[in-house]
């Protein structure tokens, strides 16, 4: 009988730990990380007639003596007319550096539609916008006294609204750069606009397949090692039955099933690990998370590598040797293992530039098959309970967080901010190639391995089943997560790119269509308990042919 590379179970124990970590502590939504929601809406900057603008990001394109320059980023205000959206629209106008700087007066300068720069306080923003105004600037530039921006709103008190420029601010930093550029006796010229972003990015495309694709490996590669296991048991019962007191599948010492128990507790453990990665939120921790997500990387890689290449050098896979702490290893293992643990430091080392992110998927989608291959649902009432738990905790802290933390606490998470670093590890992500403001895609580990876990339990058990793909049930989970995963997609355009739960979308979808084509075709009572198919006994099965076989001789 010839032995199936499975990683030792010391590696499969801390990869289980680290499963629990990462669906504990990750965002469960896409959306997109480093240009942020262009578009915001705030309840608490209430709207009045000449005070209603939508809160949106804008492009400051600067020009140099005729030559191309910078481009800053800045906020335009509740008041004064809106921001084009079209670069070819923009009009580029002359820059002009206030005096008095704060413009809290009447300017000294000529204008002549040209934009003003003028620094932050010592009167209203409104105040500002009405001298530029009144002294014939084309646009008002509000250079901000921090690095952050700030959302220019009107005084409850306000009445003179009459503002028929655009005002923008900048951050300090932009500010400086600017006036550097003024003062250095250069004509300075800019260009207001703020550019909407498309319906549809390819990166979701590639996203969705991504996340489609990695449920699909997973599940075949957990059904094949299921039906493996089952023929090599009947193989054993039918040599010794007398000799097996243990009727579970050989090999599935290194399964972990979840139980009810577990299941819940997620509930519980995730809102703690993800109120602390809130609140704990800083370099140091970003840095302890990418070191968490290399280690289980590292393993999923290895795991997945040495599957595939079993297949060419079986006499490697099947030759162990024992190591300190890790147990018996193949020799396929030990080879592999140094190229993993380098293609992720690498990628560490490396995580900041701009096409780091290929890595943090391969490294991620290894993982997420890896653990989709350990850890089982056992039937249709364990799944049930936890993606019905997986969907209040990620509704719970998407939206209903902000009621209690002003802001939603897993998109805060999830783009790392107060950490300096673009957004925690555990996510799969691709740039947003048609859009103007760039930034990335995103998709939460979360969003993958707990539907997964029920969609690997569809093909297990159609396998099983001897079901056809027709027939069974994991070709319309997998079109019913397909589906969830498209609507989340089209609700997060529809919201402006505000980030959005998939999970919301996705478990209606999946368990939906799981508990109902079960219900139809009857087998729900032993999806729901046994979730395995019965099977006869071997001995049962040899009569029952010996009989036939009897019966055709006396014929």
């Amino acid at each position: 009988m010839s032995r199936r590379e499975t990683p030792s179970m010391d590696l499969r124990g801390f990869c289980v730990v680290f499963l629990i970590t990462a669906l504990i502590s990750l965002v469960c939504q896409p959306c997109s990380v480093k240009a942020g929601d262009i578009v915001h809406d705030d309840d608490l900057a209430p709207k009045k007639p000449g005070c209603e603008n939508d809160f949106v990001l804008v492009k400051v394109q600067t020009w140099v003596d005729g030559i191309e320059n910078a481009e800053f980023v800045g906020v335009g205000a509740r008041f004064g007319t809106t921001i084009v959206s079209k670069e070819k629209n923009a009009n580029q106008r002359r820059l002009i550096l206030s005096d008095p700087r704060d413009c809290c007066s009447a300017p000294k300068n000529k204008l002549a539609n040209d934009v003003i720069m003028v620094d932050r306080g010592h009167c209203k923003f409104t105040t500002k916008a009405n001298n530029a105004q009144a002294a014939h600037a084309s646009a008002v530039l509000i250079i901000n006294n921090q690095k952050e921006l700030y959302k220019m709103v009107c005084e409850p008190d306000e009445t003179d609204l009459d503002i028929h420029i655009p005002a923008v601010m900048l951050p300090q930093d932009a500010g400086a750069s600017l006036e550097k550029m003024l003062t250095s006796n250069s004509s300075v010229s800019v260009q207001l606009y703020s550019p909407r972003r498309p319906l549809v990015d390819i990166a979701e495309v590639f996203l969705w397949l991504m996340a489609v694709g990695t449920i699909l490996c997973a599940s075949y590669w957990s059904a094949w090692s299921a039906r493996e296991a089952a023929i090599e048991q009947d193989k054993l019962l039918k040599d010794a039955l007398d000799e097996i007191p243990d009727t579970r599948p050989v090999g599935s010492g290194g399964i972990v099933d979840i139980n009810i128990t577990s299941a819940v507790l997620f509930v519980v453990v995730a809102s703690c690990f993800l109120v602390m990665l809130y609140k704990l939120m800083s370099y140091w921790f970003v840095e302890l998370l990418v070191v968490l997500f290399c280690i289980g990387g590292v393993e999923g890689l290895q795991t997945c590598s040495v599957a595939l290449l079993s297949r060419w050098f079986k006499r490697a896979g099947e030759s162990y040797i024992k190591v300190p702490l890790f147990g018996a290893l193949s020799y396929l293992t030990l080879a592999v293992s140094p190229f993993c643990i380098a293609f992720a430091v690498v990628w560490a080392v490396y995580r900041d530039v701009s096409f780091a992110w290929i890595g943090q998927d391969i490294l991620g989608i290894a993982l997420i098959i890896t653990v989709l291959q350990i850890v089982h649902v056992p039937n249709l009432k364990v799944g049930t309970v936890l993606l019905s738990c997986a969907f209040l905790y990620d509704i719970f802290w998407v939206f209903v967080s902000k009621k209690l933390f002003h802001e939603s606490v897993m998109i805060v998470v999830a783009r790392g901010d107060k950490s300096g670093e673009d957004g925690i590890p555990m996510l799969l992500k691709i740039p947003r190639m048609f859009d103007p403001w760039g930034g990335y895609s995103i998709i939460g580990f979360g969003d993958i391995l707990l539907p997964g876990l029920l969609i690997t339990f569809s093909l297990r058990y159609d396998w099983l089943a001897n079901k056809t793909l027709r027939a069974g049930y994991f070709l319309w989970a997998m079109i019913a997560y397909g589906l969830g995963l498209l609507i989340t997609y089209v609700a997060l355009n529809l919201m402006d790119g505000h980030g959005q739960p998939a999970l919301l979308y996705i478990v209606p979808f999946t368990l939906g269509t799981f508990l109902t084509l079960g219900k139809k075709r009857g087998d729900l009572r032993v999806l729901w308990t046994r979730g395995e198919p019965e099977r006869p006994c071997p001995h049962i099965r040899l009569e029952h042919q010996h009989h036939e076989e009897l019966g055709d001789d006396d014929h």
